[in-house]
């Protein structure tokens, strides 16, 4: 599994958010400087994070975000799918972009190789699925 650059700034935002030691919220340019991440990209990220009701934002002076729950309510799997939507196993069906050129392509010869390899990516998906639900925040801060 490869994460992308937003899961993996989401990631680091709400694993720094957990180390804190009080319940205050955490302004985004303290995150965003603590962690390397540019603020701007980082706003994108934690406005799902929001959504989901993985973090809260709290409006005002000091104001920031927190843990909307218990870093050990809160999986991996609450966060990737935050930021980066459901995931999905999927095998794009083969055609080719010049047909002209591959006459002889037949969409039908390849129906059932299409099927079985879609059948094996939404497996396999399925398993990461319940692989990262099983992590939890709290065991991706431990020292």
């Amino acid at each position: 599994m490869k994460l992308t650059c937003a899961s993996s700034y989401a990631l680091h935002a709400v694993a720094y958010m957990a180390q804190q030691k009080t319940d205050r919220p955490v302004a985004s340019h303290k995150i965003a400087q603590e962690r390397g991440i540019p603020e701007r990209f980082l706003l994108k990220v934690l406005k799902p994070l929001v959504s989901a009701r993985v973090l809260t934002s709290i409006k005002g002076p000091n104001g920031g975000y927190k843990l909307a729950r218990p870093a050990t309510e809160i999986s991996v799997l609450d966060i990737v799918e935050a930021v980066d939507g459901p995931i999905r196993g999927q095998a794009p069906p083969p055609e080719p972009t010049n047909k002209k050129k591959y006459p002889q392509y037949k969409p039908e010869n390849s129906e059932p190789l299409y099927t079985r390899l879609d059948t094996v990516c939404q497996q396999t998906a399925e398993q990461v699925r319940k692989q990262i639900e099983k992590v939890k925040l709290s065991e991706l801060i431990k020292k």
